[in-house]
């Protein structure tokens, strides 16, 4: 073999290098156990002090000189669906950016034009939203130029005039609509870097305006939804004195008052009702609570309650002034919006909540701050939070949380100036119309530096300053896709993952030895070898491992397996044919180099096209399989290569075995007409498909999961085993007639529920009220006890997206494979052939579902379907690619012989690779199937028939193509030039055994 001195050495660094990041995930291990007895508490796990005793450890070192923090950052993770957690899909707003460069025009066209480019875009999110504002804008404006909306001072650095263009125009909103969802991704990074949980992982989903952020182990999703969505518009206002906002408000409330005392009868019945449900016990009036006088706690009747207007019942004094019950907000709002309010209030006056209620009378309320807007009535802010440099969670010198922040040199000085000018008096801290504090400012504050305190919790304090230093978002951002799994049903899945890997592994490892004997252990070596690798560069490159994950360790597992077995049965074959050992084995390694290597790049191919295209699970996916690709072909290839040459140096025939008497005679002098029968087959595979393309048909169309069609998904668990039918009956009400399905999920007591209603709005109100009406209708259900283990959501948007993207991952894959095979083959017939048969794989395996949903097996296609048509295009490539290089090989050394004389020979010959390829390979899927639980049983369930007909294609459709496209004419042009073009029977003796 050559260059053996550095394969060893490269072998050697990367082993090493794999040991290091793994042997930190096991001191990651024991400080989590260490965790979990310190929190364990008479059999009960208390997640507090679990918490606690992590964070105490955090910067403390646990191995050395290395900190749990730096033990953490180096291990191989779990993702969410292993560990539990949230995944979220975050789309930047592309409207609030255009509106923001047009300086928010009232122009009724360009609004008319914004509202109908959002609506178009529902249906068309393939088309980039300039283009369809553009074409929406032509509609409702003819011949209107867009400079005449974009010719303005914010635009002025971007060079738009009233000359500009239309194409200017355009380029510089899609420039700037670039450089927001740029903007947004650094912010988002920053927040999610310093949220706290193992491995966060950001990404931007390429060619979209969408970042996708999962966070494994989270158990607070509001807290994820609040600080990823918080646009962070922090603001420092000068604040009303209460005495001064005294009078405006009693002279609201008497105008409100005689408002109602004028009503109708009906109206003041009504007025009554509501102030008897608003009475809280307090006949203070206004101004008294305005002085801040106690509040009274005896109870009174509703005309006592009646005694002053509406913002009298409303409105109670607190310790930190006058306050709002939670429940009356609303209310509180709308009579701040009516003409009374408009008229009486000072148009330099808002009044905002603070951020955090207070406990009156066992209510909760919220204080009001009365703020001073700018001249015009708009809130422009003295000081804004751009000018904010730095901010982190402190302590006060009474050990209270507080947040310490910096600001930049212009910053500081208007801080100054306006401090300065306040003395005294309160300044409001103000993010997002909320104010977080309200202090009184003793001196004026200069140098920038200033501590904002607010009675915070320090997890209150800690997300305050990590919004403030990220900064704020230059759009809104909504969630449109987003999915939460339960810790129990993680620890579920690491369990089944974990069985059906080490199933899968011992099963091929005793197969390899049972088949090859001392030959087949080294495989075996070849293969744990490889498993290390695998996971020890997933740990380098700080890449969690998930479920899907698992599935594409095991699919390396056989790809593995599947180059030593081309490796051994080509040293079977010169053995055969008496080549003494040592020869036998370099012929071996040699001939199987060119088959193994085209075979690898193919599946190459197709986890590249996995990785860019993909989301989420299918991304994992792809980056296991693409680094198992690699590993593979060193462990494989050159590690078991130098393993076998240790082993037979210096040494004869007995000192290593490639059979045992279980497979010495099996597959030999193998002898099938197998193009005789390529008619049958395609019969075959043409029924096949017609009938699953007609089931489908009647069933009403393809079974697709959430990711397709969007909606939300929920996994309960109950207490006892269900009727899924019987459950949707009942719930079907509660959801208003929208789409739904119940179906069992894994085990009789679980149930996945489905449902399509509100998949159109993706806001989170729509989120809370299909959780409320699932709630609602699992009342019914109290006495079993659902429990809802994990939640999932698809927008209709991103739904025809990943269909988009689903589609063309495929025909890129195939167009790729067909570019490669036309390289290596240098004919296009073997192309034309590949991809027929791939495509054809791809539609056995579709026409499948429906078949087996006829049978009563209901499996979705989903995102993980997606990654398994690729899977076994990969397989089905790689088999096919082994059969056109033994008729290259049969062709090249025996040039006077045709297509047709070869073509069953080269398939007979590698018969016997073919079949015990498909056997490890379908075992492994096939325990997968069994115990790798219901996330996977779609995807095991598509490789478990992908794997049979992708075997099949290969011998019976991919090949012989070939013969009917190219064979046949081969045949005739040589049989008219009166050369001999008898077929070769069987497996081709030896035909030729000149060196490939």
């Amino acid at each position: 073999m050559r260059n053996k001195g550095l394969i060893i050495a490269l072998t050697a660094v990367v082993s090493v290098l794999c040991a290091y990041f793994l042997f930190f995930t096991y001191i990651s291990r024991q400080v989590q156990d260490k965790a979990v007895v310190y929190a364990t508490k008479n059999g009960q796990l208390n997640e507090s002090l679990r918490q606690h005793y992590l964070d105490s450890v955090w910067r403390a070192p646990v191995f050395g000189s290395y900190t749990y923090r730096d033990v953490k950052q180096s291990e191989l993770g779990l993702g969410l669906d292993l560990k539990g957690g949230m995944h979220v899909t975050l789309e930047v707003s592309p409207v609030e950016i255009v509106r923001a460069m047009a300086n928010n025009s009232k122009d009724p066209a360009f609004n008319k034009a914004l509202a109908l480019a959002q609506e178009r875009q529902k249906t068309n999110s393939g088309t980039a939203f300039t283009t369809l504002f553009y074409q929406a804008y032509q509609e409702v404006a003819p011949g209107q130029k867009l400079a005449r909306l974009f010719a303005n001072s914010v635009n002025k650095d971007r060079g738009i005039d009233l000359n500009s263009p239309d194409s200017k125009v355009i380029s510089a909103i899609d420039k700037e609509e670039e450089d927001a969802i740029g903007r947004s991704f650094d912010i988002l990074r920053k927040r999610v870097d310093k949220f706290g949980v193992n491995q966060p992982n950001i990404q931007r989903v390429k060619g979209t305006g969408r970042i996708q952020v999962e966070l494994p182990g989270v158990d607070n999703p509001d807290r994820v939804r609040k600080l990823l969505q918080g646009q962070a518009k922090l603001e420092f206002y000068e604040v009303w004195p209460q005495q001064e906002v005294a009078p405006y408000l009693g002279q609201l409330d008497q105008t409100l008052a005689a408002k109602e005392k004028a009503a109708s009868p009906a109206a003041q019945a009504d007025a009554a009702v509501a102030a008897k449900a608003a009475a809280t016990g307090d006949t203070t009036s206004l101004a008294a609570k305005l002085a801040k006088k106690p509040v009274a706690t005896a109870k009174t009747d509703s005309t006592k309650a009646q005694q002053g207007g509406p913002l009298s019942r409303l409105l109670v004094a607190g310790p930190g002034g006058l306050s709002v019950s939670l429940r009356d907000t609303a209310q509180f709002n709308r009579l701040m919006r009516t003409p009374e309010a408009l008229a009486t209030l000072p148009p330099t006056m808002a009044l905002l909540y603070e951020n955090k209620p207070q406990e009156l009378n066992k209510q909760q309320y919220l204080p009001l701050i009365a703020v001073k807007k700018d001249r015009t009535g708009a809130i422009a802010a003295p000081v804004s939070g751009e000018v904010v440099s730095d901010a982190r969670q402190d302590y006060d010198q009474n050990g209270r949380p507080e947040v310490s922040m910096t600001m930049n040199t212009n910053g500081a000085r208007k801080w100054a100036k306006m401090t300065g000018a306040n003395i005294g008096k309160q300044v409001a801290v103000v993010l997002d119309d909320v104010v977080y504090s309200a202090p009184v400012v003793q001196s004026e504050i200069t140098g920038g530096s200033t501590q904002i305190s607010g009675n915070f919790t320090i997890e209150e304090a800690q997300d305050l300053a990590q919004v403030l230093k990220a900064g704020k978002l230059p759009a809104p951002t909504r969630i449109v896709e987003e999915a939460v799994v339960g810790p129990s049903l993680g620890q579920e899945a690491i369990n089944q993952g974990l069985y059906s890997s080490v199933a899968g592994l011992v099963i091929i490892m005793l197969f390899m030895a049972v088949y090859y004997g001392r030959a087949g252990l080294v495989a075996d070596a070849a293969l744990l070898f490889n498993m290390f690798l695998v996971l020890g560069v997933l740990a380098q490159f700080g890449t969690a491992l998930t479920l899907p994950g698992i599935a594409g360790l095991i699919l390396v597992i056989a790809s593995s397996v599947d180059a030593n077995v081309l490796i051994f049965e080509r040293i079977r074959e010169e053995l055969d044919h008496g080549v003494p050992l040592h020869d036998a084995v370099n012929a071996g390694y040699s001939r199987a180099f060119s088959a193994i290597f085209d075979s690898n790049v193919t599946t190459f191919i197709i986890g590249l096209l996995l990785f860019f295209f993909g989301t989420g699970p299918v991304q994992n996916f792809a980056v296991t399989l693409l680094i198992g690709i690699f590993t593979s072909f060193l462990s494989a290839v050159y590690v078991s290569r130098l393993i076998i040459e240790a082993l037979i140096k210096g040494k004869d025939t007995s000192a290593i075995t490639f059979s045992t008497f279980l497979s010495r005679n099996l597959f030999k002098n193998v002898n099938f007409d197998i193009v005789g029968k390529r008619k049958i087959a395609y019969a075959f595979s043409t029924i096949v498909i017609v009938t699953g393309f007609v089931l489908m048909y009647v069933q009403g169309g393809p079974n697709l999961g959430v990711d397709f069609r969007g909606g939300r998904s929920y996994i309960v668990d109950f207490n006892k085993p269900m009727d899924a039918s019987a459950v949707r009956t009942s719930l079907l009400p509660d959801f208003k007639g929208a789409g739904l399905e119940v179906k069992q999920y894994g085990q009789p007591d679980r149930l996945a529920i489905t449902t399509g209603y509100l998949a159109n709005d993706e806001s989170q109100d729509a989120d809370k009220q299909v959780r409320t009406a699932l709630d609602g209708g699992l009342r019914r259900y109290a006495a079993d006890a659902p429990v809802i283990q994990s939640t999932s959501k698809v927008g209709a948007t991103i739904a025809d997206d990943i269909k988009r993207t689903s589609v063309l991952s495929l025909s890129l894959a195939l167009l790729g494979i067909f570019v490669y095979v036309l390289f290596r083959f240098e004919k296009w017939q073997y192309s034309m052939a590949a991809v027929i048969a791939l495509f054809h794989d791809a539609l056995l395996v579709i026409a499948s579902y429906p078949i087996a949903r006829a049978f009563g097996l209901n499996y979705e296609m989903d995102q993980i379907f997606v990654a398994a048509v690729l899977a076994i295009i990969g397989f089905s490539m790689n088999d096919t690619v082994v059969i056109y290089d033994r008729i290259r090989e049969y062709l090249r050394n025996n040039p006077k012989l045709t297509f047709a004389q070869v073509v069953n020979p080269a398939l007979n010959s590698t018969f016997s690779r073919t079949m015990i390829t498909f056997t490890t390979v379908f075992l492994v899927v096939l325990v997968l199937y069994i115990f790798g639980g219901e996330t996977l049983r779609s995807f095991s369930f598509a490789m478990i028939v992908g794997i049979i007909f992708g075997t099949y294609s290969s011998l019976f459709i991919a090949t012989p193509i070939i013969l009917d496209t190219y064979g046949k004419k081969e045949e005739a042009a040589r049989r008219a030039a009166g050369e001999d073009v008898t077929p070769v029977s069987g497996a081709a003796p030896r035909l030729d055994t000149a060196t490939a």
